[in-house]
């Protein structure tokens, strides 16, 4: 189970503004590079300024809005004949590199470390990979969970939240990344695995 099996339902909801915005010309390229470019500055910036603890409202907010720029350039490429092969490349390597520079000032909190931040990262950018790599063996493009894209920005999102509004994270919470580099172990075995299947 995974949040990306409530994505039809938050498309729907997206539609009516997908709609107006290929009616002014907006591309889903278009819309692809502005998120990836803003969570990039945004991640910049809280990186710099991790001391102000209430910098990192500013992740769930992007988050959320950044999953809804997700949709519909998406809806923009498939439902008005706007893909292309430009536009596959910049929306996996645009959801990789930012999800890494929204995540990375974590690196900065305690009780976390710049180990295990930087591997949760680097897991996540491998399950990605394993996911968009179904196509090449004749699969889908796969999303399988248990910590797919949608519940990573879940997780980093509460921690924002949280660190935001109290101004620390307890410290028991240092098992947190271990535990989610082992889903995301989990999740990468899981994509190869299910488009292995589907290939066979």
């Amino acid at each position: 189970m995974t949040l990306y099996e409530i994505k039809p339902q938050f498309q729907a909801l997206l539609r009516p503004l997908v709609k107006t915005l290929a009616a002014t010309g907006v591309s889903a390229n278009q819309v692809t590079l502005s998120a990836a470019v803003v969570s990039v500055v945004l991640g910049g910036f809280i990186y710099v300024n991790a001391d102000v603890t209430a910098v990192f409202l500013l992740i769930p907010a992007w988050l959320f809005l950044r999953m809804a720029l997700n949709a519909i350039d998406g809806m923009l490429a498939r439902e008005f004949d706007q893909k292309s092969t430009l536009g596959a490349y910049l929306n996996e390597l645009g959801d990789v590199v930012s999800d890494a520079a929204l995540y990375l000032p974590f690196a900065l909190v305690a009780p976390f470390s710049n180990l295990t931040v930087v591997l949760v990262v680097l897991l996540a950018t491998l399950s990605e990979f394993a996911g968009a790599f179904g196509p090449t063996v004749g699969a889908s493009r796969r999303y399988d969970g248990p910590m797919g894209k949608s519940d990573r920005a879940l997780v980093f999102g509460v921690l924002g939240l949280w660190l935001g509004i109290a101004g620390s994270l307890p410290l028991w919470l240092f098992w947190l990344m271990p535990l989610l580099s082992v889903l995301l172990v989990m999740t990468t075995f899981n994509r190869v695995q299910h488009a292995l299947v589907e290939a066979n």
